[in-house]
């Protein structure tokens, strides 16, 4: 166990880098919850005797079910002691976790799924927690490490997923995550520093403050235009995949598809270096190349649909152009205020999510409607959208 004391910290006091690599595992554990359904779609579908259409529904319901426990909770990290916060959430999710495993039909399972959504919202008490806390010449690298595990436990998410759905069934997936989120909560316990409050404020004033901040920073309002667009077109690509590759001329089960989450996770891998870049560089610019990497990987995906090697090469180039933005985004944003970065986080990850949901939607009506040649419009046209609003000039 790593050894803390359980004291009250402030800004003047910085969080260790063994407590950065906990707080990286921990959110990297906890939003792979959103993910587990994406490669196991086509199985939960064949479960309920249902389409792609009504299941994908599930992934939606999941991404709006997260933008509402972020608007609803996460705000709640700078009234509040992060720590008591993080354990009742992860024991939360993890009842949430085994409803979806005992779901019999697909109306429970959509309540289920939107359950899990609205308590897996850990990692975004977490990651401004890190900024917080970190020493500033080192901001960026924390939140870029941060960043990765998430992207990361997002990617390994859909392997774990996919292989333990085609060897043992979808619901022992839930199950077993339900079981790590216990796991984690134990860990938390007895590691977690006490981190304090940043303000004192009752919840409704609290929430008022959300609106309040969305019209105090301009910068804020762009960059969260940016972020819903760019996850709205992950999403839209990460939903409609399974669909792809079950079809001719790939065939592929839900093990073999999950494997697709390791060669995003070879994207994120970069992600760390853009934290690092975004302490000595301007992050903005740096964002602008992010995106327009991910808009270059809807284009090979389009015109290599048919070649395996056409779309591991996008997975790549989309998982790093879309996660490095996100940093740099990220890193914008959080230097706008010490005070507010719970609240700050909470209107730039709801309107991820928010965008997350849409595109899943638009992403599987584009793939019932025109298949994968649909999906790619999708996601440059949204990515197009994130690139003009990163483009910019920032004046606070």
């Amino acid at each position: 166990m790593i050894g803390v004391k359980n004291e009250m910290l402030n800004s003047s006091v910085y969080l260790s880098k063994k407590i950065i690599f906990l707080l990286t595992v921990a959110g990297g554990l906890a939003v792979a919850n959103l993910y587990y359904n994406q490669p196991l779609l086509a199985e939960i579908a064949r479960s309920f005797n249902t389409d792609s259409q009504a299941v994908s529904i599930i992934s939606t319901l999941t991404q709006l079910g997260y933008a509402c426990g972020i608007f609803l909770f996460v705000p709640i990290g700078d009234i509040r002691e992060k720590k008591q916060l993080i354990l009742m959430l992860l024991v939360a999710v993890a009842l949430s976790l085994l409803g979806v495993a005992t779901a019999t039909n697909l109306t429970w399972m959509y309540v289920a799924s939107f359950a899990v959504g609205l308590t897996t919202v850990v990692p975004q008490i977490i990651t401004p927690l890190v900024a917080q806390l970190s020493k500033p010449e080192e901001k960026g690298r924390a939140v870029g490490l941060v960043v990765s595990g998430l992207l990361i436990g997002i990617l390994v998410a859909r392997t774990v997923a996919g292989y333990v759905g085609y060897i043992i069934g979808w619901r022992y997936m839930f199950v077993f995550a339900s079981i790590l989120m216990c796991s984690l909560a134990l860990v938390l316990y007895f590691s977690l520093p006490a981190t304090g409050v940043s303000e004192k404020l009752t919840y409704r004033a609290l929430l008022r403050s959300v609106f309040s901040i969305i019209s105090k920073y301009s910068m804020l309002r762009r960059v969260s235009i940016s972020g819903a667009m760019l996850f709205g077109a992950f999403s839209a690509f990460w939903t409609t995949l399974t669909f792809l590759l079950e079809d001719p001329p790939y065939y592929m089960h839900s093990d073999q598809i999950g494997l697709f989450g390791l060669l995003g996770a070879a994207g994120a891998l970069g992600v760390s270096l853009i934290g690092r870049l975004n302490d000595s560089r301007e992050p903005r610019i740096i964002a602008v190349k992010c995106v327009s990497i991910g808009i270059l990987s809807f284009i090979i995906l389009s015109f290599f649909e048919g070649e395996l090697f056409g779309i591991i090469v996008g997975v790549v180039l989309l998982d790093f152009g879309i996660q490095g933005a996100q940093v740099s985004n990220q890193t914008r944003i959080y230097a706008l205020s010490t005070n507010e970065r719970s609240r700050i986080n909470t209107v730039f990850v709801v309107s991820n999510f928010i965008g997350a949901a849409v595109g899943s939607l638009l992403g599987a009506l584009a793939w019932n409607w025109f298949k994968w040649q649909g999906v790619c419009v999708v996601g440059v046209v949204l990515m197009l959208v994130a690139l003009g609003s990163t483009i910019i000039e920032e004046d606070q």
